[in-house]
């Protein structure tokens, strides 16, 4: 049932925001009471009963068919992870609780570490899982954002540091953007994996802890922390802004890459090397050769 009221609240959120001259629907007569479509308009668009589509919102339809799911998209005007999301809802969850088998431990394979230590001089870049667990960091991204490496294994968290360390606030300047775009990553891989335990604590931390989640939460928003731009006020470097692109290992799934570049010729570019040169490890220079040194010319 549980399962079946998200699909329900998905469906009432994405209904309520459409109206019925962007949907291509004659509004009936009579006072609106609802925003955006009523229910029977959105089961007239996906060519079912209203009685059919009544039934799927308040989660008293278990077996959905891809038939229906694709024309109640279409009548929705989902995107593609909002699409994603609905079949991911709609489909049939076991009543029976399966012995939970220990979480395998994600590996880095080395060709990427080495991929990330290529990248240091000049991008900060990134590993994360699913649930945006940091797997590896060059230099780079550590001096930028935080350090992951210092931090207990369980809070190298990309989304958790957004949304729970108090330096994150001071150092984004668009801080509500990427925090509300990092919800509705969660809100989309919550779908994906329901049973994923320690997703599920860390969204439950955060509607006790930030204030801002809940609505976010509720909003039903979703989608891929996949491109964007992200302004930052760092102690070193100062403001700079950066474009962060996310790409996917075919070869690793569930692991992908989040690359941040700044644009050539710009403050921010400059602002990003210095920021490379200072986290540079320094180079211990050999000293000099004295009269005492075998290799003394």
């Amino acid at each position: 049932m549980e399962q079946n009221a998200e699909l329900g609240d998905f469906l009432r959120t994405r209904r309520a925001r459409l109206s019925p001259a962007d949907a291509g629907v004659v509004p009936g007569r009579g006072i609106r009471r609802v925003p955006g479509l009523r229910r029977e308009e959105v089961a007239y668009l996906a060519g079912v009963s209203a009685d059919y589509y009544t039934r799927l919102e308040q989660g008293r339809h278990p077996h959905v068919s891809e038939t229906v799911l694709d024309a109640v998209a279409r009548a929705l005007r989902l995107d593609d992870d909002e699409r994603g999301h609905l079949f991911d809802l709609a489909r049939p969850r076991t009543t029976h609780p399966r012995r939970r088998r220990p979480e395998r431990v994600q590996r880095v394979r080395p060709e990427v570490h080495q991929m990330l230590d290529v990248l240091n001089g000049v991008s900060p870049a990134f590993v994360a899982n699913h649930r945006q667990d940091v797997l590896a960091a060059n230099q780079l991204a550590r001096a930028l954002i935080t350090d992951w490496d210092t931090l207990p294994y369980r809070e190298r968290n990309f989304a958790r540091y957004i949304l729970l360390d108090p330096g994150a606030r001071e150092l984004y300047l668009n801080w509500h953007e990427v925090a509300e775009t990092v919800v509705a990553d969660l809100r989309l891989e919550a779908g994906r994996h329901p049973d994923d335990a320690r997703l599920n604590q860390l969204i439950g931390e955060a509607v006790v802890k930030v204030p801002e989640f809940g609505s976010w939460w509720d909003s039903h928003r979703v989608a891929r922390c996949v491109h964007g731009t992200q302004r930052f006020h760092h102690p070193v470097v100062g403001e700079i802004t950066l474009h962060h692109e996310t790409l996917a290992f075919p070869a690793d799934a569930g692991q992908t890459v989040c690359v941040y570049t700044a644009e050539p010729g710009t403050a921010s570019a400059q602002a990003l090397a210095l920021l490379a040169s200072w986290s540079a490890p320094h180079n211990t220079a050999a000293p000099e050769p004295t009269e005492a040194d075998p290799g003394a010319a």
